[in-house]
């Protein structure tokens, strides 16, 4: 019976990231901008993933300035930073690290950009997956994947979402140290 249950849910979640990458791509999904008070926004983001991090003795960091603000759907920034805490935690051994960083991204009084920079010392990505690391169902390695509980959809959903804030992401990771994924997104819309 617990063998069914966490089938069921493991397809439940699967079935619920298809309709939402569905919705996403073909941008039947209007984006609802208002200003983010982003010190407020990754404290709060950051306690909800507390109790999942303390289980395994990672510590959650992070290094907001105070009174940096952008416009962004709140909802799915969120849903952005959500899904790659959950990542850095879910692939950080038990005592590990898992740092947001948020600065502007411009040079000295250019504020138009945001850079944010989620980090952590987890067991990293071999350099020859990391260009396919963004597609639908990629996995790096099936069996880690499939027992974090993972759908295979979760960093292409991070990737639209960023596109639709008019923003990039990239990757840097180095297998055994950790993975670094930086987002640069606009302070106004």
């Amino acid at each position: 019976m617990q063998i069914i249950f966490d089938e069921s849910e493991r397809l439940n979640r699967l079935i619920g990231d298809i309709l939402e990458l569905s919705k996403i791509e073909s941008k039947r999904i209007p984006l609802h901008f208002s200003p983010v008070d982003l010190p407020a926004f990754v404290e709060h983001t950051i306690n909800m993933l507390r109790p999942e991090a303390n289980k395994k003795h990672i510590e959650l960091i992070s290094q907001v300035p105070d009174d940096l603000y952008m416009e962004a759907d709140e909802d799915r920034l969120r849903q952005i930073f959500i899904n790659l805490l959950s990542n850095g935690i879910a692939y950080t051994p038990e005592g590990g690290k898992v740092k947001v960083r948020v600065e502007p991204a411009g040079a000295e009084g250019d504020d138009e950009r945001v850079r944010i920079v989620i980090q952590d010392t987890g067991i990293g990505i071999p350099k020859k997956d990391l260009p396919r690391i963004f597609e639908r169902f990629y996995r790096v390695d099936k069996a880690r994947s499939r027992s974090s509980g993972g759908t295979g959809l979760g960093l292409s959903i991070v990737k639209h979402l960023v596109e639709l804030h008019h923003g990039t992401i990239k990757v840097d990771s180095e297998p055994g140290v950790g993975t670094k994924f930086t987002i640069e997104l606009p302070v106004i819309h």
